[in-house]
C-alpha cells in the first residue's frame, strides 16, 4: 500500500500549526519531481510554511482538485499510548497525530497523483495542500489568491477531511470574535468603588448564552446537522492579575457557527447593542467603561446542492447512495465561495478520532479512499 508508506513519512513531520511545514512540503515536492510533476510552493512571509499546488495531466483543461491541509493540532497535555509523530499499526489501525485529520487523505491523494503521472489522462488532477487550516483556514487563502488569477480553475474539488468515506455536501460557517471589556482598577478592599472588568465579561457571557437560547428555540433549522441550529460558544475568558486587585481589563473570545442563510451580521449587531446596554448605566460613574466586540477571522460555510454534478460524480466514485453534512469547518467553503468551484467533502476516518490522543485511521478506511481515487483516475482517463 503506497499510501501507507507515504502516511508514515507524513506523520513523522511535526507540523503542529505553530511550527513550520516546509520540511513536509519539500518531501512532497521531491516525490512529485521524481515522476516529472512540477509542484508550485506558495510560502508565507517567513518562508517556514507553504501551500503546494501541482497538476498532472493536460494543461488548460478544468480538472478535479484533491484538497488537504498538512497542519495538525498539538499533542501537549494528552495521554498518548503511541508516539504521536511516528506511525504505529495495531489491530487494523494506523495511529499518529494527523492520521485521521487529515494526513491519511493527503497520503492517499499523493499516491494517486504519483500513479496518475504515468497514465494518459484526458482530464487533469490537481493536488492542493495547505497550512494553518486548524487555526481558521488561514494559510490556504494565498493559494486561493493564486487560483483566482489562473486562466483555468478546477472543475470539481474533493476536500478529504474525515467523513468515513461518505459524501458530505455542507458545513456551517464560522466567525471568531472577541469582546474586550474595560473597567476601572482598584484595591479589592474597596471593590465597590472600582468597576470589575471580569464582572462585565460575565455579564456579556450571559448575553451570549441568552442569544444562543433564542436562536436554538426560534432560529433557522437544518436537520442534516447533529446540532440543527446556529451556535454561539464562549471558548476563552482572560482577565485579572491577582485576587486583591480589581481588574480593569478582561477579554472574552467566542464564536458563531452559522447555518446557511443565517443573519450572522444581525446576531453580531444584537450582541453589540446588548454590550452597550450593559455599559450605559455605568458610564456616568465610570466614563471609561466599554465592551468592544470585534471580528477576528471567519470562513464561509459550504452548502453544495445534493443534486449538484460534483455530488453525483463523487457518489459514483464511492458507490454511496446518500449524502451528509459535517459539524466541523473546512476549506471547502472558501473554494466554493471565493472560486466558484463545486465542492464536496469525502475522506477516510472519523473526526471522532481527530484532535484526541491516539488518533488513528483504520487500514480499511485508507484502502477505501485509495479505491475511490483509483476510480477517479479511470474517469480522468476517459474524460469523465
Amino acid at each position: 500500500m503506497q499510501a501507507r508508506a507515504i502516511l508514515e513519512r507524513l506523520i513523522g513531520f511535526d507540523t503542529v500549526s505553530a511550527r513550520p511545514n516546509i520540511g513536509l512540503m519539500a518531501y512532497v515536492q521531491g516525490l512529485l519531481s521524481e515522476v516529472g510533476v512540477k509542484a508550485v510552493l506558495i510560502p508565507d512571509a517567513d518562508g517556514g510554511k507553504a501551500n503546494l499546488y501541482a497538476t498532472v495531466g493536460p494543461a488548460g483543461v478544468p480538472g478535479v482538485m484533491l484538497s488537504g491541509h498538512t497542519d495538525v493540532v498539538p499533542v501537549e497535555g494528552q495521554a498518548w499510548t503511541h508516539p504521536p509523530f511516528a506511525l504505529t499499526e495495531a489491530d487494523g489501525r494506523l495511529y499518529g497525530r494527523g492520521a485521521a485529520d487529515m494526513k491519511g487523505f493527503v497520503a492517499a491523494a499523493l499516491a494517486c497523483v504519483l500513479g496518475a503521472a504515468r497514465r494518459p489522462l484526458r482530464v487533469p488532477l490537481h493536488l492542493a495542500l495547505s497550512y494553518d487550516e486548524e487555526v481558521g483556514c488561514m494559510g490556504v487563502r494565498s493559494l486561493i489568491a493564486m487560483l483566482e488569477r489562473a486562466p483555468v480553475r478546477p472543475r470539481f474539488c474533493i476536500v478529504g477531511e474525515p467523513t468515513g468515506m461518505q459524501v458530505a455536501t455542507g458545513h456551517k460557517g464560522k466567525v471568531a470574535l472577541r469582546a474586550t471589556c474595560v473597567g476601572r482598577e482598584g484595591h479589592s478592599a474597596l471593590a465597590p468603588m472600582a468597576l470589575n472588568a471580569l464582572h462585565l465579561a460575565v455579564d456579556f457571557v450571559n448575553v451570549v448564552r441568552a442569544l444562543q437560547g433564542r436562536v436554538a428555540a426560534d432560529g433557522l433549522k437544518d436537520g442534516d446537522y447533529d446540532v440543527p441550529y446556529t451556535t454561539l460558544h464562549v471558548g476563552k475568558l482572560n482577565g485579572g492579575v491577582q485576587v486583591n486587585i480589581v481588574p480593569n481589563h478582561a477579554v472574552v473570545d467566542f464564536e458563531i457557527r452559522s447555518l446557511a442563510g443565517e443573519d450572522t451580521e444581525g446576531l453580531i449587531a444584537a450582541l453589540r447593542l446588548a454590550a452597550e446596554g450593559i455599559c450605559a448605566p455605568l458610564r456616568a460613574e465610570f466614563p471609561e467603561v466599554e465592551i468592544r466586540v470585534e471580528r477576528l477571522w471567519d470562513y464561509p460555510g459550504l452548502g453544495t446542492p445534493s443534486d449538484a454534478g460534483v455530488v453525483n460524480f463523487v457518489k459514483g466514485l464511492t458507490g454511496a447512495n446518500g449524502t451528509m453534512k459535517v459539524a466541523f469547518g473546512t476549506e471547502g467553503g472558501l473554494f466554493d465561495a471565493r472560486l466558484g468551484i463545486p465542492t464536496v467533502i469525502c475522506g477516510p476516518g472519523s473526526m471522532a478520532q481527530g484532535h484526541k490522543p491516539d488518533e488513528y485511521v483504520t487500514v480499511e478506511q485508507l484502502a477505501r479512499c485509495e479505491a475511490m481515487l483509483a476510480a477517479l483516475v479511470v474517469r480522468c482517463e476517459v474524460g469523465f
